[in-house]
């Protein structure tokens, strides 16, 4: 078995070393193939895989609010929920938002394994300054906790979060903000709440540009000023939750949201839109990329055809010696496993290459350098390489299947 197994291994080497040309013609094919495969993967996954990190590292995984999905059985529902009792018309009651019992929810979030929860209080205010009215978004937080479950202390340009206990009416606001102030570090600004409590800022930290969610038109303050500017003592209306595993805020989410009523929002259910997008692009890409390795596979297909067609003599000979139709395909389609994996190491090669002047460039985006994302991990590369290898013996067994088939009697008598 082995014996003849050599045989057909060593018959299908002298058929490529005959053909030299072809040979390198199909390999450069399946290398270019695999090369750009590997090369744009590596970009689309790369930049998909930042932006999904961002989407989970920007905010917390989970976001407890004093919103509730349902509205609460009216008192007469609830007292005779079978009966025949029809409510219009009533006048739902106004209660003070907030999360009640907020210390008990913190405790279950801190709880789940793996999870850091941060109350906070959100509100707004207005910034007068020079006869212009600015409004501002408020969120009260206590920085320790915060820098733990966002990375807000990341992307500040100037200061730092601890800066809001350091100094009495901090605030860190967006650099954006600051220039339509006329504002920087150190400098007051007053606010006005809605309650018309007015108190003086100084502004203790400035958020990067292009960071929306975390400065654009909002400000953080610490929870107690917070409390004491929008006239809320007391009070928490968000609690923020980081998990070990941020897949698994779905999951934590319902569980929250089942166990005490207020809304409980996953970083998937608030980003659903974008990863509909990305699944979207993810179909595009492999559709794109498929086809060049399709294309490149087509090169084999030409090797071991015109293989065929040159060898239709030897293939009678082999017949006439004992070989089976099973022997000779083997024969054909070992020459295109060989076209394949040759093609797929050059491939890897020119792939390892791209990715490298890829990774080397330089772009300026809102004042930092910053390099393209990339995905250089083995995945990628077995995928070109399976998806290669797949289409190569494929490609091979069309046409020696074909050969396979010929009757050898045929074969010897067009030949004489």
């Amino acid at each position: 078995m082995f014996a003849r197994l050599a045989l057909i291994l060593h018959i299908a080497s002298r058929h490529l070393l005959v053909r030299q040309r072809q040979t390198l013609v199909a390999t450069s094919g399946v290398a270019v193939g695999v090369g750009f495969f590997l090369a744009v993967s590596a970009l689309m996954v790369g930049s998909q895989n930042d932006f999904v990190r961002q989407l989970i590292d920007v905010a917390p995984h989970i976001i407890i609010s004093d919103e509730l999905r349902s509205p609460l059985p009216q008192p007469g529902a609830r007292v005779w929920p079978e009966g025949a009792v029809e409510l219009h018309g009533y006048k739902v009651r106004n209660e003070v938002r907030g999360l009640k019992d907020w210390q008990r929810i913190l405790a279950s979030a801190n709880a789940t394994p793996g999870g850091i929860g941060s109350p906070s209080l959100t509100g707004a205010v207005t910034l007068r300054l020079g006869g212009r009215d600015e409004p501002l978004g408020i969120i009260g937080i206590e920085p320790g906790v915060e820098a733990k479950v966002s990375n807000i202390a990341d992307k500040l340009r100037v200061g730092e979060l601890d800066n809001l206990e350091k100094v009495q009416g901090g605030v860190i606001i967006g650099e954006d903000m600051a220039r339509r102030l006329g504002r920087t570090m150190g400098d007051i600004v007053p606010a006005t709440s809605a309650n018309g409590t007015t108190k003086s800022l100084r502004i203790v930290g400035l958020v990067k540009k292009g960071n929306s969610q975390l400065g654009g038109s909002n400000g953080y303050m610490l929870l107690r000023e917070a409390q004491s500017l929008l006239g809320r003592p007391f009070i928490i209306n968000r609690i923020g939750v980081k998990l070990a595993d941020p897949y698994a805020a779905e999951i934590v989410a319902a569980r929250l949201e089942a166990q005490y009523g207020y809304k409980a929002e996953s970083w998937q259910e608030r980003s659903a839109d974008f990863l509909a997008l990305l699944l979207t692009r993810n179909v595009i890409m492999y559709t794109v990329v498929s086809a060049i390795l399709l294309v490149a596979s087509f090169g084999i297909y030409t090797a071991v055809s015109n293989s065929v067609a040159d060898k239709r003599r030897d293939i009678a000979i082999l017949r006439s010696m004992g070989f089976s139709q099973g022997d000779l395909q083997l024969v054909f389609v070992f020459e295109g496993m060989a076209l394949a994996v040759i093609g797929i190491l050059l491939g890897w090669a020119l792939g390892w290459v791209l990715m490298n002047v890829l990774g080397g460039l330089n772009f300026r985006v809102g004042g930092d350098n910053q390099h393209i994302p990339l995905d250089r991990s083995p995945r990628q590369y077995l995928i070109a390489a399976g998806a290669s290898l797949a289409a190569g013996v494929f490609a091979a067994w069309l046409p020696a299947r074909k050969a396979s088939r010929v009757d050898p009697v045929d074969i010897l008598r067009g030949a004489v």
